[in-house]
C-alpha cells in the first residue's frame, strides 16, 4: 500500500521513543490518522537502528477510539497517579510483592529466569 504525503503532522519525543501523528489522505481524498512509534536501539558496536510500529485510525473509528483512549488514560491516572514509577526512572525503585501475581515459587527462587517477549508482530 503506497502512502501519500502527510497533510498535517505532529511529533512527540519521549526518551528513546518518538511518536509521529500524521494526517494522510485516502485515494478518495478523505483523511485518516496514522500513529507511528519509533524506538531507537543501540547495537553492541555503538551503532543504532530504529524499530517502527504503526496504527491506522479511520474517521469512522475516531469517536470510539477517543472515548476508549480517554477512559484508559483516566483509569491509569486515577489508579496510579501521574508520577512515573519504574525501575528505569527511579534508581531506588523496589517492586512490591503482589499476591495476585502469577509467578510460581520456582520462578521466585530462580532470579536468572527471564522470558524475553517481542511485541514486534502485534
Amino acid at each position: 500500500m503506497m502512502e501519500k504525503e502527510e497533510i498535517f503532522s505532529k511529533v512527540l519525543r519521549a526518551g528513546r521513543r518518538t511518536y509521529f501523528f500524521d494526517v494522510r489522505a485516502t485515494k478518495a481524498d478523505d483523511y485518516y490518522l496514522t500513529i507511528t512509534e519509533s524506538k531507537k536501539f543501540t547495537n553492541d558496536d555503538g551503532s543504532f537502528h530504529y524499530k517502527k510500529h504503526k496504527i491506522y485510525i479511520y474517521k469512522e473509528d475516531f469517536s470510539e477510539f477517543k472515548e476508549i483512549l480517554a477512559e484508559m488514560t483516566n483509569y491509569i491516572i486515577k489508579e496510579k497517579g501521574d508520577e512515573v514509577i519504574s525501575e528505569r526512572h527511579q534508581k531506588d525503585f523496589k517492586k512490591e510483592y503482589d499476591p495476585t501475581s502469577r509467578v510460581t515459587e520456582d520462578e521466585l527462587k530462580t532470579p536468572d529466569s527471564f522470558t524475553d517477549i517481542s511485541f514486534d508482530d502485534i
